[in-house]
């Protein structure tokens, strides 16, 4: 049985189109995660790799994590340092991607996942957890072993993404306000071949995480990269929604109550970049790097002091300004949307 909730205001049309956040020379830049220190400066946690390497493939070996950072939330952002990259040993050997930053309470909490670089890419993606006093680290394996992941493909045949073909991938962590943690993900669904999003539920940050038996999303085509917020006493997962279910290429908003039932028919989150932000003119100079439809992906949210989205980042296979590589791009939620 699900959970009822209240319609909450549609995100989508609060959204204004700032322009980018984050141009790096050199680097395709994918997913920006944002959290805001006690001196007001805002953090983007990032995956970035060379762009000299084929965009597909490239980001599977040698993406690795790095920390930007601005006086605002709208930029410009700047490169301070390699977070995590791998080393070429053990369950995160290369591969490290899909970052999201948390501050909980006087810890920051950086997830994002990699791979052992053996085998077939996809099932072999596990999820990490990292853990540092400083938003600078450094930073320790919150599970305190760095042999083991925080969480892995469940052996259990009973589990929605047995034999996942993506393994677990797009991590979102969220404290709830009874104090658990629920660490969400994206897998297949081996029954009927499509990417949804599943949740594994803690007591505590380091563990052990575990993996509800049904996805959480009623998804009719696939999903991706969620984003996980609480806002105005709801839970909150947003999505892309590449694949049309309400607007394609724009985001889709799951609402929940308890973080686990999100309902049958989400809301709109953001819109799609080319015909609405765009208004359908994508610059002639712009390059397609990923994908020649021309949107936003990975969405993660700045929160504002109040509670309330702030700003939304996001990145595109599309540099819309002609750059040598992917960038993250900012929207702004108008005054007046509160």
């Amino acid at each position: 049985m699900q959970t009822k909730v209240e319609q909450p205001e549609a995100l989508a049309d609060g959204w204004e189109f700032l322009g980018e956040a984050i141009n790096e020379p050199g680097w395709d830049v994918w997913g920006s995660s944002p959290v805001r220190t006690k001196d007001g400066r805002v953090h983007l946690f990032v995956a970035r790799w060379p762009g000299e390497y084929p965009f597909k493939s490239a980001w599977r070996v040698y993406s690795q994590i790095a920390r930007y950072t601005a006086d605002s939330p709208e930029g410009p952002f700047t490169f301070q340092e390699v977070v995590l990259k791998g080393d070429g040993q053990g369950w995160d050997a290369q591969g490290y991607h899909n970052p999201n930053i948390q501050k909980v309470d006087d810890q920051f909490v950086l997830t994002c996942i990699a791979n052992d670089g053996k085998g077939r890419h996809g099932p072999n993606q596990r999820i990490g957890i990292w853990v540092a006093d400083q938003v600078e680290g450094p930073w320790s394996p919150a599970n305190g072993d760095p042999e083991k992941p925080m969480l892995a493909p469940p052996e259990d045949p009973a589990i929605w993404c047995h034999k996942s073909r993506v393994g677990v991938s797009n991590p979102a962590l969220l404290r709830m306000p009874n104090g658990s943690f629920h660490l969400y993900f994206k897998a297949v669904n081996p029954a009927n071949h499509r990417m949804s999003m599943g949740v594994a539920i803690a007591d505590k940050i380091e563990g052990p995480y575990v993996m509800r038996k049904d996805p959480i999303t009623s998804n009719d085509r696939s999903i991706e990269d969620g984003y996980a917020f609480i806002w105005r006493s709801q839970v909150c997962l947003m999505t892309t929604d590449n694949h049309g279910m309400l607007e394609k290429g724009g985001g889709l908003l799951w609402v929940s109550k308890d973080g686990i039932s999100f309902g049958e028919k989400p809301f709109l989150g953001f819109h799609n970049l080319r015909e609405f932000y765009l208004k359908g003119n994508v610059p002639k100079s712009a390059k397609k790097h990923y994908n020649q439809y021309v949107k936003f992906e990975r969405p993660q949210i700045l929160m504002s002091e109040d509670g309330e989205p702030e700003y939304l980042y996001c990145p595109s296979g599309a540099a819309l300004d002609g750059s040598d590589g992917t960038n993250a791009y900012v929207l702004r939620r108008r005054k007046g949307m509160e």
